[in-house]
């Protein structure tokens, strides 16, 4: 019935369109639509612009599916507000989510979202009169961006629809769920192509436009998660030669001063400003609630009660990194303070993570120290979200290494991560155990970058791990219910939201959700 009345409007559109002479002109002459605008090269890369922008609404909702659903952070419990904006956050966290989840469902949505402008821009671009190399170029980025957004979809979601190209009739609009290898099939042909067709970086720091690395380095990563390990080392060997680098300080890496620098790969980019709305606001969410952080944001009047309380370092983590390890200090930081009959927490001191001890009477709360920057308005910073970097590629690379039986080899890509955060080497080639040491790396030095809960997937780990980690939860927290943390093979994936199913009855369901 839907299908059907959409298509009604659809064809009476058409129809209203198809009169030579009509009274209301559709397409003014005088004003951009979409029978006008694809035209020229600025307008192309308009349109690519214009699909880079669902990527900040993503990672608003993100965090929730790659580092929540792991063992990394887990939820301020806020037990005055039992609304849905709080409880189905925290049913991700604890694998109670269902198909109506509003925030699983936003992944899903801004994901097609930025897929959809990327298939225009791609379409388009084919029969206009652009110069070949910026053809080149703003194609490159259109499919990577294409291609990231279904390597997202296909890891959370499994089977998805596949959309190729733009939307212009109600058929086309409802398509089935295509086989994961044909998604991986076409991940894997759009991130060549854009191999082919885009630059390597000229210069540090970035545009923060995708570039041939960018694509490089997500090809990589497919072919890890595939397991191809021998493609993915060819590809990783090639980073060095684009200018890619570690940073000398871990610390330095998040800051607003070093956007884009050598060392990242590709992120998503924010700016502070009253203007535009482009502005990030990660740090208030991962602090607690609070009506004042003036004393960790340096911002008179600074209230978050209304969006903190995400994302907070587990003690699990807390507990992971090896003494003497530098990405501790710049990754977490001490809330003090104490809570008021309300659950909102009055900032008292910001301590360091290093050797903490709760002062009398007060609770220490952890936060994500690596995205507090200096900024001049509350709610509104300046902070990039990293996707790509270059220590993610030498961990990939190490990884892959390993896996084919070159373990002294990977042993220089994970030690140069590892001096760094001033650890000594790691000497060990036993297969076995250095692939436990990789993963363990990626852990504390991708920490909030949400990698986390992928990793575990893909490593089959994420069965075991959150079980066990589930087990220790539910002896800390009462709120816990007994159905939670019960992680089986349904769990590895994220349901269809329930309102596209309504849409489109040809989409069918992930197992273990109704």
């Amino acid at each position: 019935m839907k299908k059907t009345y959409i298509l009604t409007i659809l064809l009476a559109s058409l129809t209203a369109t198809s009169c030579k002479k009509s009274f209301l002109e559709l397409t003014p002459q005088d004003q951009y639509s979409s029978g006008n605008f694809y035209q020229t090269e600025a307008q192309f890369r308009q349109a690519v612009t214009a699909a880079y922008t669902p990527l900040r609404d993503l990672l608003n909702y993100d965090y929730f599916t790659g580092e929540e659903r792991s063992d990394n952070t887990h939820y301020e419990f806020y037990q005055t507000n039992r609304g849905t904006a709080y409880t189905q956050r925290e049913t991700i966290a604890d694998f109670t989510d269902t198909p109506t989840d509003t925030y699983t469902n936003k992944v899903y949505f801004d994901c097609y979202s930025s897929i959809s402008k990327s298939n225009i821009v791609i379409g388009r671009l084919g029969a206009s009169t652009v110069a070949t190399a910026a053809k080149s170029d703003i194609d490159g980025q259109a499919k990577f961006l294409r291609a990231w957004n279904y390597f997202r979809l296909v890891r959370y979601f499994g089977a998805v629809p596949l959309y190729l190209k733009e939307v212009t009739t109600a058929d086309e609009a409802f398509l089935p769920r295509s086989p994961v290898d044909a998604v991986y099939a076409q991940i894997i042909a759009d991130a060549k192509d854009a191999i082919n067709e885009l630059a390597a970086p000229t210069k540090f720091p970035q545009s923060g436009q995708a570039t041939k690395g960018s694509a490089t380095m997500l090809l990589a990563e497919v072919y890890v998660t595939q397991k191809k390990w021998a493609e993915a080392e060819t590809l990783l060997t090639t980073l060095p030669a684009m200018g890619y680098g570690l940073l000398t300080n871990y610390a330095d890496v998040f800051s607003t001063a070093n956007k884009n620098s050598k060392e990242s790969i590709f992120e998503v980019q924010f700016l502070e400003g009253l203007q535009g709305g482009q502005q990030s606001n990660f740090i208030y969410q991962f602090l607690p609630r609070t009506t004042n952080a003036q004393i960790i944001t340096g911002i008179a009047n600074d209230n978050n009660s209304g969006i903190g309380g995400w994302n907070t370092p587990t003690q699990d983590l807390i507990n992971s990194y090896e003494a003497g390890d530098k990405r501790k200090d710049a990754s977490i930081a001490i809330a003090e303070g104490t809570y008021n009959s309300s659950n909102l927490f009055t900032i008292t001191a910001n301590k360091s993570i290093l050797n903490y001890t709760p002062a009398a009477g007060k609770t220490g709360v952890p936060y994500i120290k690596k995205y507090l920057n200096p900024h001049a308005n509350p709610n509104n910073t300046n902070d990039n979200w990293p996707i790509y970097r270059y220590a993610d590629a030498l961990l990939l690379l190490a990884e892959a290494q390993n896996e084919q039986g070159k373990s002294a080899l990977a042993l220089t890509s994970l030690n140069a991560v590892r001096t760094r955060a001033g650890l000594a080497v790691t000497n060990t080639t036993d297969q076995t155990a250095l692939r436990a040491i990789i993963l363990h790396e990626r852990r504390v030095e991708l920490a909030f970058e949400n990698h986390r809960w992928l990793d575990l997937v893909r490593t089959g780990n994420a069965i075991s791990v959150i079980n066990a980690y589930g087990v220790q939860l539910k002896k800390i927290y009462s709120y816990i219910t007994p159905d939670a943390y019960n992680v089986t093979n349904d769990r590895l994936l994220f349901p269809i939201p329930q309102s596209e199913r309504e849409t489109n009855p040809d989409l069918t369901q992930n197992p273990g959700y109704f």
